[in-house]
């Protein structure tokens, strides 16, 4: 037996000694969220993830997922590194790869999930065995749902969850339980009219507040496509090679967001401000070394060079005489597989294309940031 009040407010005290920066408690009813989901699906939005369709409406339904879940634990951990290169300077700098802040350190799915089961031992400790599962974004569990339900934050314009102590430079984690306690209180909303984040889209991909088409997504097309990217999108990619922050970058609620305490989030192997042409250059041996332990990896070597190769050609857009550019696409002509030789072509064509001048990125960004708050 034990007091459910004093257990959730113990509970919450062990989630920060193990390294995250909130916990909060929700229930399992998420039926709200059904609609727009089913709505979002029907336009496609989801691409070639046929693995949200397949699963249907079980990420809504907790309790069906794991059987006999009365409540859900659900935690943020920032991970903003600390000395990583300033995102906006390697955005602006096409001879640079820009890679999502999230993907610079160790993979967080294996850091939140080995927090997550500390927890429940620490848990199990005081009230003896119960039904646990932790899930870290890899199962049909509608995080951003249960994070607004708990009061973490609520759901931007953008589609991530904001936190008006942290922003949205945080990693979402749920531990699922099988017994009772007190539930925390959604927040409201606080994006008022700003619409930063939809502005400086480089792809327009956020269609409506808080809907992202997929399709359109640097992101999606960066690490979840096996496609090639699509010719439309690969000048507004710019350097992005590995997902997209831009807007967080210019959301206004992240002047308070907060570094990673946590050191596994620290960039590895310089990829805070990474060259393009050494990218380019790796080897897959090498590419398994320098991303092993990293979220990264999991894209593989072929579609890392496919999205360096876009980024050289956005390169060449800008310093057409690059003749190491040059000279590094066409020694891999050949070498690795059509695709890439589609976009190495492409990325060479560029070179015809816009004189020197001024980056699409930084106007952008100038835009975005002129607008009132």
């Amino acid at each position: 037996m034990f007091n459910p009040d004093e257990l959730k407010a113990q509970i919450k005290v062990w989630a920060i000694e193990l390294g995250f920066d909130e916990l909060r408690v929700t229930d399992t009813d998420l039926s709200h969220y059904e609609a727009g989901y089913l709505d979002w699906i029907a336009q496609k939005h989801q691409g070639t993830m046929d693995y949200l369709v397949t699963h249907g409406l079980k990420r809504f339904r907790p309790a069906e997922l794991v059987p006999g879940t009365l409540r859900v634990l659900a935690v943020r951990k920032n991970y903003l590194p600390p000395d990583s290169s300033g995102p906006r300077d390697v955005l602006h700098n096409p001879e640079l790869g820009y890679v999502s802040r999230y993907a610079l350190g160790r993979d967080y799915h294996k850091v939140m999930r080995s927090n997550l089961q500390k927890l429940a031992e620490r848990i199990t400790q005081e009230i003896g065995a119960f039904g646990f599962r932790a899930f870290v974004d890899s199962a049909p569990v509608y995080e951003t749902g249960l994070a607004e339900k708990a009061g973490i934050g609520w759901k931007g314009k953008h589609s991530l969850i904001l936190n008006r102590q942290g922003g949205s430079w945080f990693f979402l984690g749920e531990l699922f339980i099988d017994f009772d306690l007190p539930v925390d209180e959604p927040v409201e909303s606080h994006c008022g009219s700003c619409t930063a984040c939809i502005t400086v889209c480089p792809t327009q991909a956020i269609v409506a507040d808080g809907v992202v088409d997929a399709r359109r997504c640097i992101s999606y097309l960066t690490i979840e496509s096996k496609d090639d990217i699509p010719p439309e999108f690969r000048e507004a990619m710019g350097n992005r090679i590995y997902g997209c922050d831009d807007c967080q970058l210019v959301c206004p609620w992240n002047r308070f967001a907060r570094v990673a305490a946590d050191a596994d989030f620290r960039a590895r192997h310089g990829l805070d401000a990474p060259g393009l042409i050494e990218l380019f250059l790796w080897d897959e041996p090498t590419f398994l070394h320098k991303t092993e332990g990293m979220a990264i990896r999991r894209i593989g070597w072929q579609r890392w060079l496919r999205n360096v190769a876009v980024a050289l050609g956005n390169l060449l857009r800008n310093q057409p005489d690059n003749t190491s550019a040059v000279a590094a696409l066409q020694a891999r002509c050949g070498q690795v597989g059509d695709q890439l030789d589609r976009h190495i072509q492409w990325a060479l064509a560029q070179r015809e294309g816009l004189p020197n001048g001024e980056s699409k990125t930084a106007k952008m960004f100038e835009d975005a940031l002129s607008m009132p708050e």
